[in-house]
């Protein structure tokens, strides 16, 4: 690999003072160092994946106390416990970090781009997820999980009901991680506004792309009310104040609106990722265009800002009154629409195709089939008289498992099988994916639907037991047995993606015929990325690359040269294209934000300072380190050499 050093800056430079600037694109200092995007989305989907595990592992300690009635597997505490930290686990640190693992690899590519418009903050908005994580889970070794519920209601939160650290560590936590967010979703939007390649216009952009763009604006909007009741609610552990303690003129309530203005559209932020990536594949596996583009496209960013304006519908039976009930179910009721365009939309796509059944369509229809069940029970919760009975039950259990495990993960789990041959330059087994595929539909369906029953029965959700005299042990049983038959084939797709990727067969271009300009890249995805910037004529530039019979003359062109002179040579090809060089003090300046997250739990000044200390030298290290990096020749070198 031809490498040239690019000069020092005149500004000063850190590289070689506190910590040496790492050279090397090996072993796990590169790691830790990396600002590479494609690193830092496989880091991101490793992380999800793991905590999808955790989060599985405690659903099933869930599903097996309640396989019969009066069963003390575990004991109340534990099990308030377990499902507080499998909602938390599953939202927040499985199905987003996937998502963004999905974003950080595929955006840059799919806009031809050679990296995020701030590569080092990317690494910084994914340390400190790392570390907020750690942080939200080592309640488990130091004295106890929180037992409040994912969505922290007031006052079972307060000092009087939960007096340890446990839900300390839970907002400590989700701030770190609503922090790593925010950077992220700031990062994405000048990315993709500022960087696309010459000619892509906004709708010319990958329907994928788009649902990017809507889920950061969603996050930068929705996580400031998140975090503005989780600051109020550590001043009230923390300091007395009475935010939310009626005694003192608080509002428990005001803690549910907070919540849900955050929480509505988290679920969006969840679910729209898993609709852009089925928008990809459909038409990869039709051989068609996605048949109404603009109107899919459209529909997301309805679909986000109609996400505010619903929040209340979790709040039906909080006593809200009449007008509040009518007019939120008219926005509940309203915001179907949209999702449902897509959904025909979709449909249309697939209408009058040549379709493939390989292992990622199969994912991309289940997940049709899934969402529309998930979002036909979740219109019925627009009737407020019908969320009075369904509330708290275990109807809404299944209801929201639907849209996020036969939703988001099924999408995720599509998009995974579709584009690891672009990250490992291995195609995955097709027949035990298919296996994989049916055994997680089956597991998934059996242990989900019963519920809709038991729930329209009077089975109240987050309870330890129920009475026998419910009569409810069957379907108990059988969404337990369903439970295992899912957790069967989250195994097998964990071992035979990992023998694949040592050894299943190699690939060296697009194994799909598929539409958008990431495939036109050598597989593995090169280190730079593409050694030429492309031009973009046609929103599937790549199909028409591949097909110019089907293109209109004057929308068809060859690629453009980046930064190229006059007489068409191009100064890459004389100096090689630059990448960054890696960088520590990401890195650092999130572990010192861990160390004052620490101290403020354990009320230690010393750790406090240490750890600012800490951020302030990573952040004016950082502010003064030289640009760096390394020129490289364009020969193809993958991204992990």
């Amino acid at each position: 690999m031809a490498i040239s050093r690019k000069p020092a800056s005149q500004a000063p430079d850190f590289s070689g003072g506190l910590f040496k600037r790492p050279t090397t694109s090996k072993g796990l200092v590169s790691w830790l160092t990396t600002i590479d995007h494609k690193r830092i989305g496989i880091l991101y989907f490793l992380s999800g994946i793991f905590f999808f595990v955790i989060g599985g592992l405690e659903a099933l300690v869930i599903r097996t106390q309640l396989t019969r009635s009066g069963l003390n597997l575990i004991s109340p505490d534990l099990y308030n416990q377990m499902f507080t930290m499998h909602g938390t686990t599953m939202i927040f640190l499985a199905v987003m970090p996937m998502s963004a693992g999905f974003f950080n690899y595929l955006t840059p590519l799919m806009i031809g781009a050679r990296d995020v418009a701030f590569p080092r903050l990317n690494s910084f908005s994914y340390w400190t997820f790392f570390f907020g994580a750690i942080t939200l889970n080592a309640s488990w070794f130091l004295g106890g999980a929180p037992d409040t519920g994912w969505f922290g209601y007031s006052p079972l939160t307060s000092t009087t009901y939960s007096p340890g650290l446990a839900v300390d560590f839970w907002v400590f936590g989700l701030q770190m991680l609503g922090l790593a967010s925010l950077l992220a979703g700031f990062n994405f939007i000048v990315t993709i506004i500022n960087m696309r390649a010459p000619g892509m216009t906004m709708f010319k952009m990958p329907a994928f792309v788009w649902m990017t763009l809507v889920v950061q604006f969603l996050v930068i909007l929705a996580f400031p009310a998140i975090t503005i009741a989780l600051v109020e609610l550590m001043m009230d552990r923390q300091f007395g104040t009475g935010f939310f303690n009626p005694a003192m003129g608080g509002m428990p309530i005001y803690w549910q609106h907070l919540f849900w203005v955050f929480g509505h559209p988290e679920v969006y932020i969840l679910i729209l990722p898993a609709m852009g990536i089925v928008s990809e594949v459909l038409p990869t596996f039709s051989r068609k265009p996605l048949f109404g583009y603009p109107v899919v496209v459209m529909s997301g960013a309805l679909i986000g800002l109609m996400g505010f304006a619903v929040w209340s519908h979790h709040m039906f039976t909080t006593g809200m009154g009449a007008v509040a009930n009518a007019a939120f179910a008219a926005t509940t009721m309203t915001i179907a629409i949209p999702t449902g365009v897509k959904i025909f939309n979709w449909i249309g796509t697939l209408w009058g195709g040549k379709i493939r059944l390989t292992t990622p369509m199969l994912f991309a229809l289940g997940f049709i089939f899934m969402f529309t069940v998930g979002g036909v029970s979740g219109v019925m919760h627009s009737a407020a008289p019908a969320d009075a009975q369904q509330q708290d039950t275990y109807f809404v259990v299944a209801h929201f498992h639907y849209v996020l495990i036969g939703g988001s993960i099924f999408g995720l789990f599509s998009g995974f099988y579709y584009w690891s041959p672009m990250v490992t330059g291995r195609m995955l087994s097709e027949k035990w994916g298919k296996i994989v595929f049916w055994v997680m539909f089956w597991g998934f369906n059996i242990t989900f639907f019963p519920m809709h029953f038991a729930g329209l029965n009077g089975q109240a959700r987050r309870t330890h037991s129920y009475s026998q005299e419910l009569g409810l042990d069957n379907l108990n049983t059988l969404a337990t047995i369903g439970s295992y038959i899912l957790a069967l084939g989250v195994g097998i797709f964990i071992v035979h993606v990992i023998r694949d990727v040592i050894s299943g067969e190699k690939v060296s271009e697009d194994p799909w015929d598929a539409r958008t300009i990431e495939w036109r890249l050598p597989l593995p995805t090169p280190v730079y990325n593409f050694d030429k910037i492309p031009n973009i004529t046609h929103r599937d530039q790549h199909w028409f690359d591949k097909h110019p019979d089907l293109a209109h003359s004057h929308e068809h062109g060859a690629d453009g040269a980046a930064h190229a002179d006059d007489d068409g040579h191009s100064h890459e090809d004389e100096h090689g294209i630059h990448l960054p060089g890696q960088s520590w003090y990401p890195f650092v300046m999130s572990f010192g934000l861990f160390v004052v997250v620490f101290g403020g739990l354990y009320s230690s000044l010393l750790m406090v300072i240490v750890g600012f200390v800490i951020t302030f030298i990573g952040c004016y290290a950082w502010a003064f380190e030289g640009i760096g990096g390394t020129h490289v020749k364009p020969k193809g070198q993958s991204w992990y050499q």
